[in-house]
């Protein structure tokens, strides 16, 4: 793979389509990080399955924070991103913060554990828990057509339910697959660098320029990762509230929780308060500072912008039932298979996990420059947050190995052995950033 491809979201079917072509692997994931929003669906189970929820694992990760150091620094040295961040927190309390690598690479100033970051597609599960809360309202009905709220807006969207726009079985195309709208190989990222970063986009024109493109299949009839389902969903959380996806968002979510370091930005370019920058490079070795962007493109797909500790205790009361009453957050945890044998599963806004020590919920994200996974136990007593930025291109079975080890080791405990990775897939991998 060429610097340009690998800086590039990866185009077509193999990004949107299919779990294991997707990712199976945090490692592959994040090192999609120069596309624009990256989602990497993840392992799961069928069943509630379990999470660890004694307290020798709670003491192993309080106890091991050298352990999860060294794990967060092979981020830099094995999987090649300038800057890496990682939180743990148990029934509660945070056991473990760290930060590796640099958070600017002109200055060399170290990266630092409270600092922030666009999220990506974690955004999603933000948007996904309003609408579930006017679900609960009586304001939204899941198997509703899209029509009714959005009359004329989406094409298709008499046969397009909301619960399938928010668990990607609406067959949209995804709008980020357009070149007029994203970069896919290095020519496009200079245009998109110089003019394409910085505009406004409105979300009906995103839906138009998807409803140029053929459905991928019927609505209902398979899954496929569409940043376009997203952006209807956003739309329709205004039209149903009178207010933007954002404010309610805001509103619902952020000031309850007090999640001060976290905001969902229309078109401001820039990160508030401190931060590690994110890089592209181009085919010629030069390495652009994106930082910087207008997050219109993302709108509420993935136009997020947070902190470790706040999505770790975003994702704590979510899971632990603080945000959505019962009947709603068993909507949200009700799966879709992504692949053929069904060991990926994709909920509303959700998706699902299992590793050695039990099942997780959460998302992965990514946007030019930046790839956050967030994730935790259904019960809302264990949760990771791990933010990276991709940088310098890796071995790509080092770089999975080191992910995998840091996902493995944060959320089961330093000692936990990691399991073998799987064999390589094709190379779209595991997230190919687009806005998703």
């Amino acid at each position: 793979m060429s610097d340009a491809q690998s800086t590039a979201p990866r185009t077509g079917r193999a990004r949107r389509t299919g779990g294991r072509t997707a990712a199976r692997r945090i490692g592959a994931g994040m090192l999609a990080g120069a596309a624009l929003l990256a989602f990497a669906p993840t392992a799961s189970a069928t069943g509630a399955g379990s999470a660890p929820g004694d307290a020798t694992v709670a003491e192993a990760r309080h106890g091991g924070s050298a352990a999860l150091d060294r794990a967060l620094e092979a981020l830099i040295t094995e999987a090649g991103v300038s800057a890496a961040l990682g939180e743990v927190r148990d029934h509660g309390r945070t056991v473990w913060r760290g930060a590796a690598g640099q958070a600017d690479l002109d200055s060399g100033a170290a990266a630092r554990a409270d600092g922030r970051f666009r999220i990506g597609s974690v955004t999603k599960t933000f948007v996904a828990t309003v609408v579930l809360q006017l679900v609960g309202e009586g304001k939204v009905g899941l198997d509703t057509p899209i029509e009714r709220y959005l009359p004329g807006s989406v094409r298709g969207g008499e046969g397009i339910t909301v619960r399938q726009l928010l668990n990607h079985t609406s067959g949209l195309y995804d709008y980020l697959g357009d070149p007029s709208v994203y970069f896919h190989d290095d020519a496009e990222l200079g245009t998109w660098l110089t003019t394409g970063r910085w505009t406004t986009y409105e979300p009906q024109q995103l839906l138009d320029i998807a409803g140029r493109h053929a459905p991928e299949f019927p609505p209902g009839q398979r899954w496929s990762y569409s940043n376009t389902n997203y952006v209807a969903i956003g739309m329709m959380i205004e039209k149903v509230t009178g207010h933007s996806w954002n404010q309610e968002v805001e509103r619902r979510i952020i000031r309850p929780l007090g999640l001060d370091s976290t905001s969902m930005p229309t078109t401001s370019t820039t990160i508030p308060g401190r931060y590690a920058h994110g890089y592209l490079v181009r085919a010629s070795g030069e390495r652009v500072d994106v930082s910087r962007l207008n997050p219109s493109i993302a709108y509420a797909a993935g136009a997020g912008i947070s902190t470790t500790d706040d999505l770790a205790r975003f994702n704590a009361a979510l899971l632990g039932g603080r945000l959505l009453r019962p009947a709603q957050l068993k909507e949200m945890t009700t799966t879709v298979p992504i692949d053929e044998d069904g060991s990926f599963q994709y909920g509303l806004g959700l998706t699902r996990r299992t590793l050695p020590c039990g099942d997780f919920w959460g998302h992965d994200g990514g946007i030019a420059g930046y790839s956050t996974v967030l994730f935790g136990d259904l019960g809302g007593r264990h949760q990771v947050a791990l933010s990276a930025n991709p940088y310098e291109a890796a071995d790509p079975a080092r770089a999975a190995a080191a992910f995998d080890a840091l996902m493995v080791k944060t959320a089961c405990g330093p000692d936990t052995p990691v399991p073998p990775a799987p064999a390589p897939r094709e190379a779209a991998g595991a997230g190919a950033l687009g806005l998703g």
